[in-house]
């Protein structure tokens, strides 16, 4: 099983109904792209969180699902709303769970 992490830091533009806009589209991919496990999305409220203003975590099968994941068409319109939105940066962490 592989874990996805990621980090997202917004523009100070970016709205809480654009945020929460982002969440409802991206937990929605659970039922669009295959290999999906479990996906959770929401708000960082830690203060030791360096500017980041979201985390998401993706748990996907197996690595061929995570690659499969990227240029999916649905996680790519999520992404086109993100840089839409005001996307000033972002960390990636992918591992393999040992089970």
């Amino acid at each position: 099983m592989i874990e996805h992490i990621v980090l997202l830091k917004f523009s100070q533009v970016t709205t809480e109904e654009q945020k929460e806009e982002l969440i409802r589209r991206t937990l929605l991919l659970k039922n669009a792209i295959p290999g999906i496990v479990d996906i959770q999305q929401g708000v960082n409220f830690s203060t030791r969180s360096q500017g980041f203003d979201m985390g998401l975590t993706v748990r996907f099968v197996d690595r061929t699902s995570l690659e499969n994941y990227g240029p999916h068409p649905a996680h790519q319109e999520v992404f086109s709303y993100l840089q839409e939105i005001g996307l000033k940066d972002s960390i990636i962490v992918d591992f393999e769970i040992k089970l």
